[in-house]
C-alpha cells in the first residue's frame, strides 16, 4: 500500500514539518525531514514517553538543525536513522516510516 504524504515543496529543504497520514484503517502522524531531495520520516512519537516531539507545529530540529530534537526531555535523533544519541532514550530510535519521492510527492511505502 502506497499513501501521499505530502508535496515535497512542503517541507523547505534542510528542515522539517509535520503530517497526518492514514495506513491500514489508522491515522498517524509523522514528522518528515528535507535535505535535498531526500526525506526522511518517523512516527510523532518520542519512544522515552510516547509525546509528540515538536515543539511548535512541524518544528522538530535543533538550533543548527543538525538533529531531530524531542521537545519534552531535550532528546537528540540522527535525522539519517533516527538513532537517539542523547537523552533519557540514548540507544532507542524513532520508529521509521518508509518513504520515496516521485515526481515531487512524498509517499509512505
Amino acid at each position: 500500500m502506497t499513501v501521499e504524504l505530502c508535496r515535497l515543496d512542503d517541507i523547505a529543504d534542510g528542515d522539517s514539518n509535520r503530517f497526518v497520514a492514514e495506513m491500514g484503517g489508522v491515522r498517524r502522524g509523522y514528522l518528515a525531514v528535507r535535505q535535498g531531495p531526500r526525506v526522511f520520516v518517523y512516527g510523532n512519537s518520542c519512544p522515552h514517553i510516547g509525546a509528540p516531539l515538536d515543539f511548535l507545529p512541524g518544528e522538530f530540529l535543533n538550533a543548527e538543525k543538525t538533529h531531530i530534537m524531542c521537545s519534552t526531555h531535550g532528546a537528540l535523533f540522527r535525522i539519517e536513522d533516527g538513532y537517539c544519541i542523547s537523552g533519557p532514550c540514548a540507544g532507542k530510535s524513532l520508529i521509521p516510516a518508509p518513504a520515496e519521492v516521485r515526481e515531487g510527492i512524498v509517499y509512505l511505502v
